[in-house]
């Protein structure tokens, strides 16, 4: 049935000022919501600056002054391990500056033959240095270990990563991305985007600051890179 000019040109007309107005009026609010939301307007004002320089290991430093040598910067990256020689004993290099509430963020690669031993590495955060070791939490990097929360030289294991999506889309001897998120006594881990844990501290006698470090574990002949090392410190 054909419709009469006047209906169609009925049916096009623009809508009403008063539906634009609220229209206007809703974004407004929203926009007012999510600048007043709790932690939203204050945790994206938090600038990340970068804890490595791409050059050299200036501001880092090795638990075990003797390992110094191991660790290296090549083409941008932090690096140790060569992935023809075994790594004989687990060592780490850590930040001089403490750090309490924060979210870490790093691309890392860890690679080499299993067949020649454990392949494993992990992030050390609100670490502390005791007699000689480093005592503190560790994000997980490696078969078995992805995404877990580890207490290195203290508890253990403390959480245990889901790679019900992870898997998918990791990199197992590629570039991953690593997030490591921390603030009062809730923990959290993201690898490729992806919420790997997360972990409630209990335990009120557990430090809520200490280093950063970047470790590679004994066993097989394993390489790991770091680079675009950042940190946000959270208010």
């Amino acid at each position: 049935m054909r419709i009469p000019v006047m209906q169609q040109q009925f049916n096009h007309a623009p809508k009403s000022r008063s539906f634009f107005r609220f229209v206007i009026f809703l974004q407004i609010l929203l926009f007012i919501f999510f600048c007043n939301a709790p932690g939203i307007s204050q945790e994206s004002s938090v600038k990340a600056v970068p804890l490595f320089n791409g050059k050299n290991l200036d501001g880092w430093k090795t638990v075990n002054p003797a390992h110094q040598h191991l660790w290296y910067v090549k083409d941008s990256v932090m690096m140790c391990g060569d992935g023809i020689q075994k790594i004989p004993e687990n060592t780490y290099l850590h930040t001089e500056k403490e750090y309490g509430d924060f979210e870490f963020r790093c691309l890392f690669r860890l690679s080499g033959d299993e067949k020649t031993g454990m392949i494993n590495s992990g992030i050390q955060y609100r670490s502390k240095i005791v007699n000689g070791e480093i005592v503190g939490y560790q994000a997980d990097i490696g078969n078995g270990y992805w995404g877990d929360i580890y207490d290195e030289h203290r508890r253990g294991k403390l959480a245990g990563g889901d790679l019900s999506i992870l898997r998918r889309i990791l990199k197992p001897d590629g570039w991953n991305s690593y997030i490591v998120r921390v603030k009062g006594n809730f923990h959290e881990l993201y690898i490729n985007g992806v919420k790997t844990c997360e972990y409630t501290e209990m335990d009120t006698k557990v430090p809520a600051k200490g280093v950063i470090a970047v470790q590679i574990h004994s066993g097989g002949a394993g390489v790991v890179e770091f680079r675009d090392i950042t940190i946000s410190e959270l208010p």
